[in-house]
C-alpha cells in the first residue's frame, strides 16, 4: 500500500490514513439517511412522489459512495470521498421530478447525460471554458442559493415553515397554552431546532461527526419524550419503521432504483405530449447544463479547498491530478445514474480528513470501506424521523450559505446578480431557475452599465437557452 499509495512519501503513515478515511465517513454518512429521506419522502408528509423507497435509496446512495470514494482515490491518490451531492440531489427531487413533472427515471437519464458530458469536458479541456463563461457573481452565488433552498426545504420537512392562503408561507404555530397546539405537535418541531444548536456548537468544539451525531442524537431524543409523553407514540411513530427483513432494502434496490435509467428512463412520451418537442429539447439542454454547472462548481470548489487545507497544492497553486479527480468525479455521476441516486460529487467533508492527516488514496480506500459496512444497516437507518434529518439539512444549508460573503455588495451590479441568482432558488422552488435568473440578470446589468463586451460568448449562449426554457416550458 505504502508503494502504491505513496505514503512514506507524501510524509503520512497507514494509520493516519486509515484514521482520516474513517473521520471523512464520520463527517459525510449523514449523506445516506439524508439522500434516503429525500428521495422517499420529500416533504416530510410520508407522501410518496418518486416512487422509491427509503431502502432502495439508501442501499444506492452507499454503492455509488463506494464506487466514487474508490474511483477518486485509485485514479487521484488524493485523500477525498465521493457520494450523492447535497444540493444536486434537492435539484433532482425538487426541480426536475417535482417541478418539472419528469419521473424518477427520467431524472436518471439527465444524470447519466451529465456524467457523459462531464467525461467529454474533462477529456477535451472544454471543461475550463464552460467555467470561465460563468461570471464569478453566479459563481459565488449559486452555492449559496442551494444553501438556502436546502435549508428552506429542511425547514418544511420539520413543520416549523408551513403552507399559508394569504402569505404563501408562514410559521407553524407553537401556542401549547391556549389549545391551539398540542405538545405532540411541537416537541419533534423543537427537537429539529435543539439538534441545528446542538451541531453548531458541536462543530465550533471541533467535534468529529458533529452532523452525524447531531442526527443521531435528536433521534434518540426524540424516541425517548415520544414514547414517555405522546399516547400511542409507539403503535403511530415506532412500529410502522421497525423491520427483521436486513435484506429487503437490497430487493428494493435491485427492482426499484438500479438500472430505472434503462428501464424506461428513456421515454420522455408523457413530457412532451403536454409540453411539445421544442420544449423536450431546450428542458434537455438546460437542466443537464444545470446539472453539470452545479457538479462542476462543487467538484473545483471542494478539490481547492481541501487541498489549499492539506497545503498539497502544488508549486504553481493547482491540485494534483486534478483532471483525474475530476474524471472520477464524472464517472461516479455515471455510475450513480446506474445505481438509481442523483450526481455524485466530490464532498467538502472530506477536509475532514485531510485535517487528520490524510494525503493519499489510502484515506478514500477507508472511507470507502465504511461506506461499504454502513450499506447494511438500512433497517437502522430508517429509524431516524426525518425531524432529526431535518436539522442536517438546516445545517448544511448554514455552510453553504457562507459563500454570499464572497459577492461584491459594494458593487450594485454584482450585488443584484448575486442577490437574484440567491434569492430566486427557493423563492420559486427551482434551482436553475435561480441560476437562469442570474445569468439573465447578469447580461442586462452589462447591457445597461455600458459594458456589453465584459460578456463572452459563452455566457451569451447560456443565458439564450435559459430564456428559451422560460418562453418554451413555463
Amino acid at each position: 500500500m505504502d508503494r502504491f499509495f505513496h505514503v512514506t512519501e507524501k510524509g503520512s503513515t497507514i494509520r493516519t490514513e486509515i484514521m482520516a478515511g474513517i473521520t471523512t465517513f464520520m463527517a459525510m454518512a449523514y449523506i445516506l439517511m439524508v439522500n434516503a429521506g429525500m428521495f422517499s419522502n420529500p416533504f416530510g408528509d410520508g407522501t410518496d412522489v418518486l416512487g422509491v423507497s427509503y431502502g432502495a435509496i439508501y442501499v444506492a446512495t452507499a454503492i455509488s459512495a463506494v464506487v466514487g470514494t474508490l474511483l477518486i482515490g485509485l485514479l487521484s491518490n488524493l485523500p477525498l470521498a465521493q457520494a450523492s451531492g447535497m444540493g444536486l440531489n434537492a435539484y433532482f427531487v425538487y426541480t426536475v421530478c417535482v417541478g418539472l413533472g419528469l419521473s424518477y427515471a427520467n431524472a436518471l437519464v439527465l444524470v447519466l447525460f451529465d456524467g457523459i458530458i462531464f467525461v467529454l469536458l474533462t477529456v477535451t479541456g472544454l471543461r475550463k471554458i464552460i467555467f470561465d463563461s460563468i461570471p464569478h457573481e453566479v459563481k459565488v452565488a449559486i452555492s449559496a442559493g442551494i444553501g438556502l433552498f436546502i435549508a428552506f426545504i429542511g425547514l418544511q420537512n420539520a413543520g416549523i415553515v408551513v403552507n399559508d392562503s394569504s402569505t404563501c408561507v408562514n410559521l407553524h404555530s407553537f401556542n401549547v397554552f391556549t389549545g391551539e397546539q398540542t405538545w405532540a405537535t411541537i416537541f419533534p418541531m423543537l427537537i429539529t431546532l435543539i439538534a441545528v444548536f446542538a451541531i453548531g456548537a458541536m462543530s465550533k468544539k471541533k467535534v468529529r461527526g458533529a452532523v452525524l451525531w447531531g442526527i443521531l442524537g435528536a433521534a434518540v431524543l426524540y424516541y425517548a419524550i415520544g414514547l414517555i409523553t405522546v399516547p400511542g407514540f409507539y403503535a403511530s411513530a415506532v412500529a410502522p419503521n421497525l423491520t427483521s427483513d436486513f435484506f429487503g432494502a437490497f430487493r428494493d434496490f435491485g427492482t426499484q432504483a438500479f438500472a430505472a435509467v434503462f428501464k424506461s428512463g428513456f421515454d420522455f412520451s408523457a413530457f412532451i405530449a403536454a409540453n411539445g418537442t421544442g420544449a423536450f429539447v431546450v428542458m434537455l439542454l438546460t437542466t443537464m447544463l444545470a446539472f453539470c454547472m452545479v457538479d462542476m462548481f462543487d467538484t473545483l470548489g471542494t478539490l481547492y479547498g481541501a487541498c489549499s487545507a492539506g497545503n498539497m497544492l502544488d508549486k504553481d497553486g493547482n491540485v494534483p491530478n486534478m483532471d483525474r479527480a475530476m474524471l472520477a468525479d464524472a464517472c461516479a455521476t455515471c455510475a450513480g445514474a446506474v445505481c438509481g441516486t442523483s450526481t455524485v460529487t466530490t464532498f467538502v467533508e472530506s477536509s475532514a480528513g485531510v485535517a487528520e492527516g490524510g494525503r493519499t488514496g489510502l484515506a478514500s480506500m477507508a472511507t470507502a470501506v465504511m461506506f461499504f459496512i454502513a450499506m447494511f444497516l438500512s433497517p437502522v437507518a430508517q429509524l431516524i424521523p426525518t425531524y432529526a434529518c431535518a436539522a442536517a439539512l438546516i445545517y448544511v444549508g448554514v455552510l453553504m450559505m457562507s459563500n454570499v460573503r464572497n459577492i461584491n455588495w459594494d458593487d450594485p451590479a454584482a450585488a443584484v446578480t448575486g442577490f437574484v441568482t440567491v434569492a430566486f432558488m427557493p423563492l420559486t422552488y427551482n434551482i436553475s431557475y435561480g441560476i437562469a435568473f442570474g445569468l439573465i440578470s447578469y447580461v442586462f446589468v452589462k447591457i445597461f452599465t455600458g459594458k456589453i463586451k465584459d460578456i463572452n460568448v459563452g455566457t451569451w449562449i447560456i443565458s439564450i437557452l435559459f430564456a428559451l426554457m422560460f418562453f418554451l416550458t413555463r
